[in-house]
């Protein structure tokens, strides 16, 4: 089973930390804070959508462009 721990899900609302700390949970309620985790994630997800992409592909992106690439 996988369990993710994402500000729209159900797990967000019953977390260990937010019920210990109960100034903690109603900072993790607030939707600026949802927002922010959410957009971390999505850029993470697609920078590491793309590294997987580059790294299968076999691109790399540390070459300057114009630069004569190696043969194969």
């Amino acid at each position: 089973m996988l369990l993710v721990l994402a500000p729209w899900t159900e797990l967000w609302d019953r977390n260990v930390f937010a019920q210990m700390i109960p100034s903690l949970g109603d900072w993790m309620a607030s939707g600026f804070v949802r927002g922010g985790v959410a957009g971390v994630g999505l850029v993470t997800t697609v920078a590491g959508i793309r590294d997987l992409g580059a790294a299968l592909l076999g691109r790399r992106g540390d070459t300057e462009p114009g630069a004569p690439q190696p043969e194969p």
